[in-house]
C-alpha cells in the first residue's frame, strides 16, 4: 500500500505515565471559611497528595516510512523530561513555577501539561490530556 503522509489515515496513540504530587486548593481572595466550604479536605493548610495517572493521546497521520504516528519511546521521553521530572514528588504549590499563582486543580494541571507537551510536538499532531487525580475522578483537555 503506497499512501503519502497527507493521505494517511489519522490514528490515535496513547501513552500512560504516573506521578505523585502534593497540592492545596486555596483561593487567597476568599476567607478561610469559604475555602474550607468550597474545597473541603483539599484545602488542608499542610497540603495533601495524589497518585496521578496521566494518559497522553496523540493523533495524526501514520508516517509511511516508519509506520508510526509518533515513536512511542520518543513520546515517553518527552513526557518524562518535561512533565514527570518537573512534577513528580513535588508540592505543586511550593515547588513549581507553573502553580505559584494558579490553583493546582486537576483541571488546571491538565491544561498546564497540555501546554508543556503541545510545545514539544509537531504541529501536525493533535494532543489530548487525560489526568486521573483518583481512580474515580479524572479530567480531559481539550474537552
Amino acid at each position: 500500500m503506497d499512501i503519502s503522509r497527507a493521505e494517511a489515515p489519522r490514528v490515535a496513540v496513547f501513552r500512560k505515565e504516573h506521578f505523585n504530587a502534593a497540592h492545596r486548593l486555596h483561593n487567597p481572595n476568599w476567607s478561610d471559611e469559604k475555602n474550607t466550604r468550597v474545597y473541603g479536605k483539599c484545602n488542608n493548610p499542610n497540603y495533601h497528595g495524589h497518585n496521578y495517572n496521566l494518559i497522553v493521546q496523540v493523533t495524526g497521520p501514520i508516517d509511511p516510512e516508519t509506520g508510526y504516528v509518533i515513536d512511542m519511546k520518543e513520546l515517553s521521553d518527552i513526557i518524562n523530561e518535561h512533565v514527570i521530572d518537573r512534577f513528580d514528588h513535588k508540592n505543586l504549590n511550593l515547588d513549581t513555577e507553573e502553580f505559584a499563582d494558579l490553583n493546582p486543580s486537576a483541571e488546571n494541571i491538565a491544561i498546564v501539561i497540555y501546554t508543556i507537551l503541545r510545545n514539544q510536538l509537531s504541529e501536525g499532531l493533535d494532543l489530548k490530556i487525560r489526568l486521573y487525580e483518583t481512580e474515580r475522578n479524572f479530567v480531559e483537555y481539550p474537552a
